[in-house]
């Protein structure tokens, strides 16, 4: 081998960022476990980061918004891509609506209206869907010729989070320190030809470090990575959400936001490193001959690429394809959920300590969610799951609603090793919500519990996808 190419893409790319963080007082409780209703400060603002992709020749352009929240319904997620779409040319179908999955944004949804708070959840969503639709306009308008480089890193702060609780006998949603854990750390960096433009981050961790205990609006550790990288780089930072339906960071659920920092630094020094090793847009690594010295030495160099390579970096594809996962045979009903979240208000009303009454409305509000999941499922004996699946160059980006369990990343890339494949998850929509692998159901996982597909569903989707890859 004389020479490594380092995947590209050479694209017309533009980048626009705001700040979408809600007003204190907001309707905030994300947690079953949570004491309060409403915000009370912010440890970091919560940002939304618009991402403009189009090929060089032709007009399949794409968007991207990230943005700091961990579930948005339906319905004000497609008036954010309609909002976005008719403010740059699109149909909603090119507009992508990417959640960081902050657990510390609170739940922003329209049917919380009459809780506490809740009375400025309609507002701050309208105001959101008007700041995405701006910031893809912006994105658009600012958007040249640009390279995306690609590169991978590694990160420890993701861990295995199905624990085996011998005392118990259960296996609860926590770290657990002989869990296998997805570290790769997939990066872009966006370059035009004035200098740079943003960067892509790629990694898999739920954000929970902040949890009950914690009162304050953050976008959890993901404040702090973009922090650190745009510190160094002077760009946007673009934080994309991979399969981590299984994974969370080593210390979590905590409610100091030191440690959620902490987390964030780890993950930002990481992207940082990767970033000091990509080579110069638009060159690949050749060997350039020997050199003798005290020793005889290899010498390489950055040359640039020729004209068919620069082509094919330029090659661009977009599909969607629909997979449909069967649900699960016994998944319950809405009458046997209601009768539940009845039988945990009863006995929320009658429990006679402050433990007691934690737990009960903890359940209730598990049955609330269940109650909102159901209701939003189609019909049928199937889920129809909707993935976008992108050929940009030398890269192919993913894009995936609901929670996927890592092996979904880590079986597509290992089928195709040295080809840069960016997961997205919890894109334009949170339902079916959980996507286990077949192999934690059964045993009273979290996840396999409130999964609305059967066991065998992820292993499905993910070989639909590689087919769809291969082809």
């Amino acid at each position: 081998m004389r020479h490594v190419d380092t995947p590209q893409t050479r694209c017309r790319a533009g980048v626009a960022r705001g700040d979408i963080t809600p007003p204190v007082g907001i309707y905030h409780r994300m947690w079953g476990a949570a004491t309060h209703e409403q915000a009370t400060g912010v440890h970091r603002p919560l940002l939304a980061t618009a991402l403009w992709l189009e090929p060089l020749a032709g007009d399949a352009a794409q968007v991207v918004v990230g943005i700091d929240h961990c579930i948005i319904d339906g319905a004000d997620m497609a008036a954010m891509r309609t909002a976005a779409a008719e403010a740059t040319g699109l149909t909603p179908g090119q507009v992508w609506i990417a959640l960081s999955h902050t657990h510390g944004s609170g739940w922003m949804s329209r049917s919380r209206s009459h809780l506490p708070g809740g009375d400025l959840i309609g507002p701050y969503l309208d105001g959101l869907r008007q700041t995405v639709a701006r910031l893809a306009a912006e994105a658009k308008r600012t958007s040249r010729p640009a390279t995306i480089t690609y590169g991978q890193g590694r990160c420890a702060l993701a861990a295995h989070r199905d624990y085996p609780d011998a005392a118990t006998g259960q296996v609860v949603c926590g770290f657990n320190p002989a869990g296998p854990a997805d570290d790769t750390v997939l990066i872009g960096r966006i370059t035009g030809e004035d200098g740079p433009i943003g960067t892509v981050v790629n990694y898999a961790c739920h954000p929970t470090t902040l949890a009950w205990q914690n009162t304050l609006l953050s976008p959890d550790y993901v404040g702090a990575l973009r922090d650190v990288v745009e510190t160094a780089t002077g760009v946007p930072c673009l934080y994309l959400h991979g399969a981590s339906g299984d994974l969370g960071p080593r210390e979590g659920y905590v409610g100091d936001v030191a440690v959620a920092d902490r987390n964030g630094r780890s993950l930002g020094y990481a992207v940082l490193s990767a970033l000091e090793l990509l080579p110069p847009a638009g060159t690949r690594f050749v060997y350039a001959g020997p050199v003798v010295s005290g020793a005889t030495l290899g010498t390489w160099r950055h040359d640039p690429l020729d004209a068919a390579s620069l082509e094919r970096q330029a090659a661009w594809s977009a599909r969607e394809l629909t997979v449909d996962l069967p649900y699960r045979h016994d998944l319950p009903t809405v009458a046997e959920t209601e009768a539940a979240h009845r039988h945990w208000s009863d006995a929320e009303a009658a429990a006679g300590d402050v433990d007691r009454a934690r737990d009960c409305h903890a359940m209730v509000e598990r049955m609330t969610r269940q109650l909102t999941r159901l209701r939003a499922m189609p019909a049928g004996k199937f889920y129809p799951y909707r993935v976008a699946l992108w050929r940009l160059g030398g890269a192919w980006w993913v894009f995936a609603p609901g929670e996927l369990y890592q092996a979904f990343q880590t079986t597509l890339r290992s089928r195709h090793p040295g080809v840069p494949i960016v997961v997205a998850t919890v894109t334009n929509d949170w339902q079916p919500g959980y996507v286990p692998a077949a192999s934690s159901y059964g045993y009273g996982i979290y996840q396999d519990v409130i999964a609305a597909v059967a066991p065998g569903a992820l292993e499905v989707l993910t070989e639909a996808i590689a087919r769809a890859l291969r082809t």
